[in-house]
């Protein structure tokens, strides 16, 4: 049987039957997709107690773990590359210094700097500062040049960097509206996998994964970058002993 079929499937029959005889044409195709869908749902949930909660039912977390060869964070630096952002290494002693050649490097302005962000981190640049306390306006974020945020976790094997809203990340529109985001990474953040990162993020917490600039290839394969958030990306990663020239 192929996957999706409905033959010799109980809980297809149950869902057919739950349907309402007006939803389903001629020739038992079905005219209400919505109507389908719910009455999956009722048919997969008729024997859970009702006063039942997810809470009350384990669900096992032994997902597959990826054991990633040689240097985790030379790997984080290679695929964030590889999406077409910036990445420079750096000491926590020349943060400050990087970020502000950065900033310099591009051009920046104005940039809005969460609640959180380190302070020492900001104090060779000569760009005008913002806050978001009382929040700016989509208005006001769009006349920014830069966003700087720090970060929740990493991931290696995917080049990702999460945010969770936390201090120095802000809220999630920070990260999206300006057209160019610079974040701040410590090397002792990067997980190897998916399931390393999520292990140590809050589900509850809104969570944005960042795989690089912005962009789409929808319409005929051609990519466009910035289309649904910033199309710069400026990676600072903190390493305890960086490799590799300054910016």
């Amino acid at each position: 049987m192929k996957s999706g079929s409905k033959e010799n499937s109980p809980a297809a029959d149950r869902s057919e039957a739950d349907c309402p005889a007006g939803d389903r044409a001629a020739g038992g195709a079905t005219a209400d997709s919505r109507a389908v869908v719910l009455a999956r749902i009722r048919a997969a949930l008729r024997d859970v107690p009702a006063d039942e909660s997810p809470e009350d039912v384990s669900v096992p977390r032994t997902y597959r773990r990826t054991v990633l060869p040689g240097d985790t964070v030379a790997l984080f630096a290679a695929r964030v590359a590889d999406y077409h952002a910036t990445v420079v290494r750096t000491s926590p002693e020349d943060v400050a210094r990087t970020v502000a050649v950065l900033l310099e490097r591009r051009g920046v302005r104005r940039v809005v700097v969460p609640d959180g962000f380190p302070p020492e981190f900001l104090t060779r640049t000569d760009a005008d500062l913002v806050g978001d306390s009382p929040p700016l306006s989509v208005r006001q974020l769009e006349s920014l040049d830069c966003t700087l945020t720090t970060a929740a976790v990493a991931i290696a094997e995917t080049g990702t960097i999460v945010l969770d809203t936390g201090p120095g990340q802000g809220r999630r529109a920070l990260s999206l509206i300006p057209d160019h985001h610079l974040c701040v990474v410590r090397a002792e953040q990067i997980a190897p996998d998916v399931p390393g990162a999520l292990a140590g993020l809050d589900p509850h917490r809104p969570l944005t994964f960042v795989s690089g600039p912005s962009a789409t290839s929808d319409i005929e394969l051609q990519r466009v970058e910035g289309v649904h958030g910033p199309r710069t990306l400026d990676v600072v990663l903190v390493v305890t002993a960086p490799s590799g020239a300054h910016p």
